[in-house]
């Protein structure tokens, strides 16, 4: 092995770092290669510049040229490029690089074109550290109308915006149907309310969650509400200003902080500030171009035609550099983002990060942390949120001055690709890839979740065949997992679940999710949550794990170390100070085992109570066909 980004023999520190740490590139060519130079090359892409450094040749280490140069990062900041340019010694010269497909991140000798850079991420100097409470703790993912109605009188739905219909029975499909204009409009609701959720507030305290995580909370025409139509107001539908404060006030007394979703990408058609159906008392932006809102809208032409995300025209988008709306979504004394931190949120989740601009998003951060100074910033990013071009724009997320986390959805992709027959050696790669680039403190800031609202009920994807994934609409509104694949989607979900409340970041749970709920897409996976007909034994493993991952200082805030990594089995530990903690899984239909070099240690598996020794310096671990072991 010539180089590996990820081996301590090559490059230390592992990962980002900060600008003005250094960093140190080793090469181990065999010396049969007559390799005599190397130069290491690097791009820095927000600089604009391009630079060389030689590196000097440091002995032999065996049979192997040592070849050695130490970077200074003090100019950079940003995703670095780099690579390798070598000299033969008869003449010639080579490109080495990234294939990108090798484990540790092993380059090879290129085979000509562009060359294949590694990434080198390099943060503020001086950027804080996110607030350890999020990543350490476990999260649960609200959709409001959707988790439990409770005993509340049901305001007049003529006071709401949005011709609003209430279903009768809390276990209806919800509506998915094209009205008479071809529309679906999201317009039913099942009333699910603050009420709702504080009187299960004992249940969450019981999982262990930490984090409340809600869908958009103000008032708007839909049941999904990201068409907001009142930043100021919580919807009538889910409760008032001051049962949200309750709410989070006696969420504290448990342990558990409530994160609010921000959606300041668009607002609705149906709201104060566009006011596209005269709904509201106030001249909107569709009324009149003298509205104080215009200005927030971008029209090509007035009044019917305007930018909207992703062309919906009922989410016309507003225009985020606009200095009254900066003002009054975060800039002001009284902004929405401060008003809310103020009535009791812990921090919020940025909808669409994407089409927000790094300004706003900067701009935000600052103000939560004056408000609230452990205030947490998550961002909807699918991707690696390190290097993510968006628009033609290369992002800065993670640079030390906007998100602290993101939502990690490629580890649901690594997780779901592995349980349904992938190879653990993928999953080690993509994840220590991911590890590689974040900054330490964003990656144990992760949101890690299997399901969110946008995405199949995780059960519905590891039990549902291709042929159940390609009915009509209307057959998969009505298609539940039958007896056989629905006890094979669990067991599934088992060794899935136990694999994300032991990844560094917070494990997120789709409420619902831990009682066996089903559903294909949007909206068939928001469906109410099935109280009373819960899957019981899910319920006692999501609080089992919750109260593992509460009890281990390791699984909060420990580092990651793989062990085995082959086919189907997984096995890494999580390290912090002198705890260690040991999970292996086995995604296959036969037994396996995981082995581990050690000396005397004795192993207690927390899932099934059985101890296990180590043996003439190697602790064997047995693994039935789709298990884990969290072993401490």
């Amino acid at each position: 092995m010539i180089y590996a980004s990820r081996s301590a023999l090559h490059k230390t520190p592992f990962g980002a770092v900060r600008a003005g740490e250094a960093v140190t590139f080793t090469l181990t060519p065999l010396r049969a290669l007559a390799w005599s130079g190397v130069t290491l090359c690097v791009s820095d892409e927000f600089g604009g510049k391009y630079t060389e450094y030689p590196l000097r040749w440091r002995g032999l280490r065996r049979d192997c040229d040592l070849y050695e140069v130490t970077l200074d990062t003090a100019e950079l900041l940003g995703p670095v490029w780099y690579w390798f340019r070598f000299a033969l010694a008869g003449g010639g010269s080579g490109i080495y690089d990234n294939p990108g497909t090798k484990d540790d991140g092993e380059g090879e000798v290129s085979s000509g074109g562009e060359a294949r850079a590694w990434q080198q991420t390099v943060t503020l100097a001086g950027a804080e550290e996110p607030p350890d409470w999020f990543g350490r703790g476990v999260t649960y993912h609200i959709f409001p109308d959707r988790f439990r109605k409770g005993g509340a009188n049901t305001p007049p739905l003529a006071s709401m915006p949005g011709e609003r219909v209430l279903h009768k029975n809390w276990g209806d499909c919800p509506d998915f149907l094209p009205d008479a204009n071809g529309e679906v409009r999201n317009r039913d609701f099942y009333g699910g309310n603050i009420a709702g959720v504080l009187e299960k507030l004992p249940y969450l305290r019981s999982l262990g969650v930490n984090t409340v995580y809600f869908s958009p909370v103000f008032e708007a025409a839909s049941n999904h509400r990201y068409d907001t139509a009142c930043y100021t107001r919580i919807d009538p539908l889910f409760g008032t200003e001051e049962e949200f404060s309750l709410l989070c006030a006696k969420a504290r007394e448990l342990g558990i902080r409530i994160i609010l979703d921000g959606v300041f990408n668009h607002t609705g058609y149906n709201s104060e500030y566009f006011n596209g159906a005269g709904f509201y008392g106030t001249v909107g932006a569709k009324q009149s171009k003298a509205s104080p809102y215009y200005r927030w809208y971008n029209f090509s032409h007035w009044p019917d035609e305007y930018e909207a995300w992703w062309g919906v025209y009922t989410l016309p988008q507003v225009n985020e550099a606009d200095p009254e709306y900066i003002d009054f979504i975060v800039r002001g004394k009284d902004s929405v983002v401060r008003r809310w931190l103020r009535a009791g949120a812990g921090g919020w989740r940025l909808d669409v990060a994407d089409e927000l601009p790094d300004s706003f998003i900067a701009a935000l951060r600052d103000a939560s942390r004056e408000e609230k100074p452990d205030a947490v910033i998550i961002g909807e990013v699918w991707e690696d949120a390190s290097n993510k071009v968006a628009y033609g724009v290369r992002r800065q997320y993670l640079l030390g001055r906007e998100l602290d986390g993101v939502m990690n959805y490629p580890l649901r992709n690594c997780l779901i690709g592995y349980i349904l027959g992938g190879d653990a050696a993928h999953f080690k790669r993509d994840m220590e890839t991911l590890r590689e680039h974040y900054p330490r403190g964003a990656y144990q800031s992760l949101m890690n979740a299997l399901g969110t609202h946008d995405t199949p009920r995780i059960l519905t994807v590891l039990g549902a065949t291709p042929e159940e994934w390609s009915q009509t609409k209307e057959e998969r509104a009505e298609t539940f997992l039958p007896p056989e694949r629905r006890e094979l989607a669990i067991r599934r979900l088992m060794v899935a679940s136990a694999l994300l409340y032991t990844f560094p970041g917070s494990p997120c749970v789709l409420y619902g999710d831990e009682a066996g709920l089903e559903g294909f897409e949007d909206p068939f996976n928001r469906r109410g949550y099935p109280w009373g007909s819960e899957e019981k034994r899910l319920l006692r493993w999501y609080a089992a794990l919750g109260a593992l991952r509460g009890a281990s200082e390791a699984l909060q805030a420990g580092e990651i170390q793989y062990i085995t990594a082959d086919r189907g089995i997984l096995a890494y530990e999580r390290i912090y100070k002198n705890e260690r903690v040991l999970i292996c899984a086995n995604r296959g239909d036969n037994p396996g085992e995981a082995a581990v070099r050690e000396s005397g240690r004795v192993v207690l598996d927390k899932l099934s109570g059985q101890v296990f020794r180590s043996k003439s310096g190697t602790l064997t671990v047995p693994l039935e066909p789709l298990s884990v072991r969290i072993l401490m």
